[in-house]
């Protein structure tokens, strides 16, 4: 009688219940995850994103002999391994930079800086699916639209961001950048994309007091946004000038990591060989405009300074230029998560006071960003091989996850439970 009246049920519901079950059952067949990029290993550990677990290990240079046989024969490919390894590096290879993965949780996309290329793997079988190999001699950051589908890294020595589709790995478009092309950041509705380029961050000539030259010699530096629709760059910035307008003379223009608040007019930026970051109207009028081509809008709104526990150390020593490399923000707008790389600390600072708190999270905590649910910040403490959790509303550690060799870039993403039994 029961199995009757369930079978008549059905009949009654119809095509669209059985669809919704379908698409449930789907649903609940993809875990919610945190990708964590072991740059030194060649590897990519795989986190619960809500027990901070860690779940599986992936390996992100199943092709290593392949492409160091190809870099091993081409002697401009070998020159600029070799220098990767010796510089950005600090005498490691970098295998594993960043990471998207598919919204089906069957692939994971990761660009390998010193293999110069991005891949897509398989997250079942652990083979590579696609290769897209740079124009340039290194990859770097990556940025995946909020569909889900499309792909963009950032190709260092070329100057240039790839769009790529990121299931099958082939070039869509691509947009000009300054030199070193580093991160870029969709709007929550994909129309627009904030990227910024760091300049020659591995050069030694590393202070403003030599002038011209110092100028010269860390290259083009730019904040910029880009129209999704077109990929034409429609605002630019030199933020060390934008800067020294404000009256914060002698700061880098190089951007480094940024945090877009909710209302994705003000960023949050950190630059070079700062300890803290810069808050940037993108919106507010700008009265400095002399001459046709200049940006009509954008203006510093405020520095705010974080403490440097550095002891004097040469800026020479500053890991890739970076003070502070590392910068989130949760899901309300109210509160930043700054990842002090030369500091050994990780800040939460309230985004209207400017107050902040420092949590002791180890050795060069390398990037911050937040989890799916925009509740906490998740900090890769590359010099002890861990990522640290904080909660946004305690202000409290949570989790300490041990991870591989040189955590570097965190993201969040989906894995099917398939994928992961396999």
């Amino acid at each position: 009688m029961r199995r009757t009246a369930v079978l008549t049920l059905a009949a009654a519901l119809g095509a669209g219940v059985l669809s919704a079950s379908a698409a449930q059952a789907e649903t609940a067949a993809l875990r919610s995850v945190m990708f964590v990029g072991n740059n030194w290993d060649g590897t990519a550990t795989i986190v619960d994103a809500v027990t901070h677990e860690p779940l599986r290990t992936i390996d992100t240079i199943p092709d290593r002999d392949a492409r160091m046989t190809e870099i091993l024969t081409h002697p401009d490919k070998l020159a600029f391994y070799l220098a990767i390894n010796q510089g950005v590096g600090e005498g490691h290879d970098q295998y594993t930079d960043d990471m998207f993965s598919t919204p089906d949780g069957t692939l994971v996309a990761v660009s390998r800086p010193s293999f110069a290329d991005v891949v897509g793997i398989d997250l079942a079988t652990g083979s590579i699916v696609w290769r897209f190999p740079m124009e340039g001699y290194r990859a770097d950051h990556m940025a995946v639209s909020p569909d889900g589908t499309r792909l963009l890294v950032s190709d260092s020595t070329a100057n240039k961001v790839h769009e790529l589709d990121l299931r099958t790995g082939v070039k869509l478009r691509e947009f000009a950048s300054g030199d070193t092309p580093h991160e870029s950041n969709y709007t929550r509705d994909g129309s627009r994309i904030f990227h910024a380029s760091i300049g020659r961050v591995y050069t030694p000539v590393d202070r403003p007091e030599l002038g011209v030259a110092y100028d010269t010699e860390k290259g083009e530096r730019v904040f910029q946004i880009v129209d999704n629709a077109t990929f034409a760059v429609t605002e630019r910035w030199d933020m060390g000038k934008e800067l020294a307008e404000a009256g914060y003379l002698g700061m880098s223009s190089a951007v480094r990591p940024m945090a877009i608040a909710p209302d994705e007019r003000y960023v949050y930026l950190q630059v070079s060989f700062f300890h803290g970051f810069v808050e940037f109207d993108t919106q507010a009028p700008d009265p400095t405009v002399t001459y046709p081509g200049e940006p009509t809008v954008g203006a510093v709104t405020r520095v705010v300074p974080l403490p440097d526990r550095t002891n004097g150390m040469p800026r020479e020593q500053y890991l890739l230029d970076s003070a502070h490399h590392g910068i989130a923000i949760d899901r309300t707008g109210t509160t930043l998560c700054v990842a002090g790389t030369m500091d050994d600390y990780a800040a939460l600072v309230d985004r209207a006071s400017g107050r902040y708190s420092i949590l002791d999270v180890g050795a060069k905590p390398y990037w911050a960003t937040d989890g799916p649910s925009g509740d906490e910040c998740w900090v890769s403490i590359s010099g002890d091989d861990r990522v640290a959790v904080l909660d946004y509303a305690t202000g409290q550690q949570v989790a300490t996850v041990p991870v591989g060799d040189h955590p570097q870039r965190v993201r969040p993403g989906v894995i099917t439970e398939d994928a992961l039994a396999s």
